[in-house]
């Protein structure tokens, strides 16, 4: 049985549920993912599929056993696939890794992506800190204010809101309803966003 597959966020959009209200959804891709090596229990310790997601340009070209000596100029991605049970025989590398047969609708996952990546941020925008008046000689504006307390040593609490760097941290969304799934396109919508950029990965985990 397959933990979960891997897929790469095309946008957002809204569709109209069966009781007509309008449902906003994520589009995510889930096609051109190829087996590139069979992990076993009896040689790497675990079970697990190996998957590449090609290249634009080699997307409509048939596998070429020569890709897997240099995967990084064929496949623009690599990523595992942690299987809770043995590999199926039916498995062969240079399959097409179907993922869209994994889910269906109505399924609750766990979406997993890399938040965007924002730079430097103060503590307005990073923490939501309301800032100083607007007027009246107001000099603080966006100043993050008193850091200390009133003590002898007047040192800084650990973990508190500091300008900084912003995004590009790992993040899990749970508890995700699948609303549709398209095999013949490989794409599946979710309800409601999930972390990351178009064309950021996003690795989907079904829930028992």
């Amino acid at each position: 049985m397959k933990a979960g597959l891997w897929g790469k966020k095309v946008g957002m959009t809204q569709i109209f549920a069966s009781d007509r209200k309008v449902v906003p959804v994520t589009v995510v891709d889930v096609s051109d993912w190829i087996i590139t090596q069979i992990k076993t229990d009896a040689v790497d310790g675990y079970s697990a599929l190996q998957l590449g997601c090609l290249r634009d340009r080699y997307t409509d070209k048939p596998f070429d056993k020569e890709w897997l000596k240099s995967l990084k100029t064929y496949f623009r991605s690599i990523r595992e696939v942690v299987l809770s049970e043995d590999v199926d025989a039916s498995l062969e590398i240079g399959s097409v890794f179907d993922g869209s047969s994994l889910l269906a609708e109505g399924d609750v996952v766990d979406a997993v992506g890399e938040t965007i990546g924002r730079g430097f941020q103060g503590v307005v925008r990073r923490y939501n800190f309301t800032g100083g008046h607007g007027s009246h000689g107001c000099r603080i504006g966006r100043h993050p204010g008193s850091l200390s307390f009133m003590r002898r040593q007047g040192r800084v609490i650990k973990g508190k809101g500091m300008p900084g760097h912003m995004g590009g941290d790992r993040c899990m969304m749970q508890n995700l309803k699948v609303v549709r799934v398209a095999p013949e396109s490989k794409i599946v919508l979710i309800k409601g966003s999930v972390p990351g950029k178009v064309g950021s990965l996003i690795y989907l985990k079904k829930r028992s």
